[in-house]
């Protein structure tokens, strides 16, 4: 009798699951946050083999590191993965080029509205676009836009964020666009029993990130992770805008000297913009340039101190190195759980 209604939880919990999974051509409808740095080949190919679903960080790569990066990854799994391009890139058309040579199924487009062409440029070759929606309006737009499915990313989430709490974005967007395409949900998820709630809300699956970076297939430096283990949730601290002229989308991390530094970079932008030095184009580049370079410092060069430690208020529930199979059935565990016990 307990086997069956553990049976009947575990089909339930892939029938909330269907569209994500579908969407994707995967298992389970969890897809890895795209970490600059953190989610490259091995840990995406690590995720699409556990059977969620892996996505490249493509971040400041040239397209000739993406190609790379690519079939790179494709040596490592046959199963589908993603690969996540940031919108103020400024070669952004030749990696969508190089995404459609790899025949690249599902292309994540993030840091702002899509510019013009970029959304017919993705979708020429048959590859879906997902896209993160901080807001009704914008998911609305995005929709009507063409996108294919959306991403809700809350403030609790690391590295970039918006200003609203996960839990009131989903109860916003969910009813209005769950109908329309798969919506999927992120930002300080790291049980499977928040995984189930979202679900049973209207989410076609969710998306972790904070949760994998120390993954035991990830590359990231022993100190990177040791910092993690070690931090709580009220550790992941977001980045302040001293500026009001320089649109500086905040971070969440670790707090460190790194952060601090931070500051003194946009004031250093600040007075590029006073004195023409650079455009507003420009200057946004030069942030994005010192967080890629940042992070770099702590995931590869292990500088704790100095380096980005993005991280997600989710951190405080990562507590040892584990492989990405374990965290994924862990959380596919824990969210069949949270599912009997509403059923018992």
């Amino acid at each position: 009798m307990v086997l069956n209604g553990l049976n009947m939880t575990h089909a339930k919990l892939s029938s909330l699951m269907a569209r994500g999974t579908e969407f994707f051509g995967c298992e389970t409808a969890i897809l890895c946050g795209a970490m600059s740095w953190v989610s490259e080949r091995h840990l995406v190919a690590a995720i699409s083999n556990a059977g969620g679903f892996g996505v490249i960080a493509c971040g400041a790569m040239t397209p000739e590191l993406l190609d790379a990066e690519i079939v790179a990854t494709k040596a490592l799994t046959d199963k589908p993965f993603g690969v996540n391009l940031i919108t103020m890139h400024p070669l952004l058309f030749d990696l969508i080029d190089v995404c459609a040579k790899h025949d690249v199924g599902h292309v994540v487009l993030a840091g702002g509205l899509p510019p013009k062409g970029s959304i017919e440029a993705i979708k020429a070759k048959g590859a879906k676009l997902i896209c993160f929606a901080p807001a009704l309006a914008l998911a609305k737009k995005l929709v009507r836009s063409g996108v294919d499915a959306l991403v809700v990313e809350g403030m609790e989430a690391g590295g970039h964020i918006g200003p609203v709490a996960t839990s009131v974005l989903a109860q916003e967007i969910l009813p209005e666009m769950g109908s329309q395409v798969p919506v999927f949900v992120a930002g300080g998820i790291g049980r499977g029993e928040a995984i189930a709630a979202y679900l049973e809300m209207g989410a076609a699956g969710v998306q972790l990130g904070t949760r994998f970076a120390c993954a035991s297939e990830s590359i990231a430096h022993p100190a990177f992770k040791k910092a993690f283990f070690r931090a709580s949730a009220r550790d992941a601290v977001a980045s302040v805008q001293i500026d009001p002229r320089l649109p500086v989308i905040p971070v969440r991390a670790l707090k460190n000297a790194g952060t601090e530094a931070f500051t003194a970079k946009q004031r250093e932008v600040a007075n590029l913009l006073d004195s023409g030095a650079v455009d507003m184009m420009e200057a946004q580049l030069q942030i994005e340039h010192y967080w890629a370079g940042a992070l770099r410092k702590a995931v590869i060069d292990g500088d704790v101190e100095g380096g980005s430690l993005m991280a997600g208020q989710s951190v405080g529930m990562v507590t040892k190195e584990e492989p990405v199979a374990d965290i994924i059935a862990q959380l596919m565990a824990q969210a069949a759980d949270a599912l009997e016990r509403r059923v018992a």
